[in-house]
């Protein structure tokens, strides 16, 4: 090739490749910016996915092109489930590598580096990819590869004869990191087992319970690119809990202006850009947040109309003798109560010094309706009466009037959509698990997973099929040796089935370990929240989808996956078929086609059915592409459902929903009209006549 050969070849190159704003445009193709915003696109545009074209960086100084096929799927090494695009070799359909997908609106392309890790986890040369069985004693090592139908008949049988002889609390589900809404607990509900363990008590339920005795949801969604003000109580949300969405929106807010308070006795990543850094002691934090509170309601630095009025002031004057005193007296009661609650005594309880408090105090009063907060694990788990972090915290949003509000914070189910799907149990289990939540724990918030083996102990319990899932709790849970006591004890644990990709601890202890795919080997809906807005993520087999483009049909993800791995989804649809293989239990119905009565369900109507018929905007977008709505998610992998939710309290209650309404002397209103339907699942449907048909997929 002559020099001037080669000046063409690079100049033709560059129009097809430029990433700059006016050159994609100009070719009709989606505009990506980065993170910087400048005018040159960080990810491949939309409309090329299907073909896309880079030099091997390997072949330097050659110019050799590589063609791939970009596939969405999910990220699945913490919750916050961010966007993943799949780099499929179009030539070798092997995964090349894994980049962000600027298609999602909760990570909106951005992924810290376990995102392109995954392409590490698959490649694994340790993974396990085949089914095993245990050939010796527990904990001794000795495996024997097995057939898949070979372990489904076995566990299957155990099932079945559990439920058959009233044993339904001797099936039990324990999961670690779900990374999935709603499929597992459907299918627990079709079984009719109260199985569902999870490992929320020993990690998260204390913060949890602050917000959830505040609002009824247990989480706080914080609208941090719009905040006035930030605080964050051990929430290191560059390096910890749904840090990747979370921390893009707090810098975007601190470039706006918002200040950044950071209580954490640690000085975190976060911590390095807060204006105001307190290293309180632990435990402390709800002190200085009840001196706030107090310097805020003296000084009058609170929005009295959104207390009176939302706030329930006529019941707390009903309950201290005063019931029908006017809200001057509420104010005046308020002052006297939390008068104790002074800089100079948080000062002692925290070793904050009481001027500093002040200081934040002064500016979370400036906030207004822009007061961002979030509290996670560390000051809620790590001590007596951490709850009351998260509690006193919401106190300064509820004062200021910040709920759900521009730059507020919001209840997390407020800013999450979990999507309703076809045949829903309307039923919950006629028995109650007490190995899972005794009852002499009434205000525990979820499971006592972390006390199972001295639970299963004082009541002499057994469990006859015992599955884990992302859950290593021999390892992850402070006494591991009583967890390795009771998974060695087959008079405690009849059969442990262990669902994982990778060895751990836990499944050393199993009886069977079957192999699951990675986020990029399986199906799985995520909604978290993340901003002020709703949005539906969707995990799903890369190499599957890779194939569906090029015209061949799959039907079972073991297919396209490496080894023998599978996928859950498949899995719980298969096993729950064999443990009702004739229909006699009331199981199978749940796991039957909507479309042909009689046969499995698969993944593409479950998926196409929810897409079609649950998602509000969803077949509409999907349909001025030319697309059905399970198309468009397989090629987008995400939807955003909503945006700029707001007070959804200040929204006016339809008049059909308030047949014969009814105001008692408390303002509580009471209707007799039906509760209104809603795409979301909230706790089962009964089968209705549209489920027996879905619109598309």
């Amino acid at each position: 090739m002559t020099e001037r050969d080669n000046l063409e070849s690079l100049e033709k190159l560059e129009r097809v490749v430029s990433a700059a704003r006016a050159d994609a445009e100009a070719r009709g193709e989606t505009f990506y910016p980065g993170a910087s915003r400048v005018h040159l696109a960080s990810y491949p545009p939309k409309e090329r996915w299907n073909d896309w074209v880079e030099l091997d960086s390997k072949a330097w100084p050659r110019r050799v092109e590589k063609r791939y096929m970009l596939v969405p799927t999910t990220c699945f090494n913490c919750e916050s489930a961010c966007g993943l695009l799949a780099y499929v070799d179009r030539d070798t359909l092997q995964v090349r590598k894994f980049e962000g997908n600027p298609e999602h609106p909760g990570s909106r392309g951005r992924n810290c580096a376990k995102g392109p890790a995954t392409l590490n986890q698959i490649t694994d040369p340790d993974r396990i990819l085949h089914p095993l069985k245990r050939a010796g004693g527990r904990g001794e090592g000795k495996w024997e590869r097995v057939s898949w139908d070979d372990a489904l008949d076995d566990i299957a049988a155990r099932i079945r004869k559990a439920l058959e002889e009233d044993r339904h609390n001797e099936v039990m589900y324990h999961v670690g990191r779900p990374g999935e809404d709603g499929y597992t607990e459907r299918m627990l509900a079709a079984w009719g087992v109260d199985g569902h363990n999870s490992h929320t008590n020993v990690c998260s339920s204390g913060a949890r319970s602050g917000y959830h005795w505040w609002m009824g949801m247990d989480r706080p969604s914080p609208d941090h690119a719009n905040a006035k003000v930030i605080v964050l109580v051990s929430s290191h949300l560059e390096t910890g809990h749904y840090f990747n969405p979370h921390a893009q929106r707090i810098m975007e807010g601190k470039k706006r202006g918002a200040k950044l308070i950071v209580l954490d006795t640690r000085l975190s990543n976060t911590a390095t850009h807060a204006d105001h850094w307190l290293s309180p002691y632990p435990g402390s934090e709800a002190a200085i947040f009840l001196a706030v509170a107090n310097w805020m309601i003296r000084e009058g630095r609170y929005d009295r109309d959104f207390v009176r009025r939302w706030w329930n002031w006529p019941d707390f004057l009903a309950a201290q003798d005063v019931a029908g005193a006017p809200f001057e007296r509420f104010e005046e009661l308020l002052r006297e109560m939390y008068a104790e609650y002074t800089f100079e005594y948080a000062a002692s309880e925290s070793g904050i010094d009481a001027d500093e408090l002040r200081k934040v105090a002064e500016v979370v009063s400036t906030a207004g309706t822009r007061l961002a907060t979030h509290n996670w694990r560390s000051a809620g788990a790590g001590n007596l009466g951490g709850w009351q972090v998260a509690r006193t915290l919401t106190l300064l949003s509820a004062l200021l009037g910040a709920l759900a509000t521009e730059g507020g914070t919001f209840p997390n189910a407020w800013n999450k959509f979990v999507p309703k799907p076809p045949r829903l149990p309307k039923r919950h289990p006629g028995r109650w698990n007490e190995v899972q939540w005794p009852r002499e724990y009434p205000l525990a918030l979820n499971e006592m997973s972390f006390l199972m083996p001295h639970l299963m102990r004082a009541q002499n319990a057994y469990l006859d099929v015992y599955f884990t899932r992302v859950h290593n709790p021999v390892w992850t849970n402070p006494d591991g040796f009583s967890w390795i006591e009771m998974l060695s004890d087959p008079g405690r644990i009849g059969l442990h089935v262990a669902l994982t990709p990778t060895w751990n601890e836990t499944a050393y202890f199993a009886d069977y370990v079957l192999p699951m795919g990675h986020s990029s080997e399986r199906h799985d809906l995520t909604s978290y929240e993340q901003y002020d807005g709703q949005w539906l993520g969707f995990r799903q087999p890369v190499l599957r989808a890779a194939r569906n483009r090029l015209g061949e049909q799959v039907g079972d993800t073991r297919e396209v996956n490496p080894g023998e791995v599978w996928e859950e989804n498949e899995f719980w649809i298969e096993l729950t078929w064999r443990v009702d293989p004739d229909g006699s239990l009331g199981i199978r119905e749940f796991f039957e086609s909507v479309e042909h009565p009689g046969e499995k369900m698969t993944v593409d109507e479950y998926y196409g059915w929810i897409f079609a018929n649950t998602v509000p905007g969803l077949p509409e977008v999907a349909a001025r592409e030319g697309l059905t709505p399970l198309q468009y998610m397989r090629r987008y992998g995400a939807f955003e459902v909503a945006s700029k939710v707001g007070r959804v309290y200040e929204q006016p209650v339809p008049d059909e929903e308030l047949e014969d309404g009814h105001v008692d002397e408390r303002d509580r209103v009471y209707t007799r009209a039906p509760v209104p339907a809603s795409p979301q699942a909230q706790g089962g449907t009964a089968l209705e006549p549209d489920d027996r048909r879905a619109r598309g997929r």
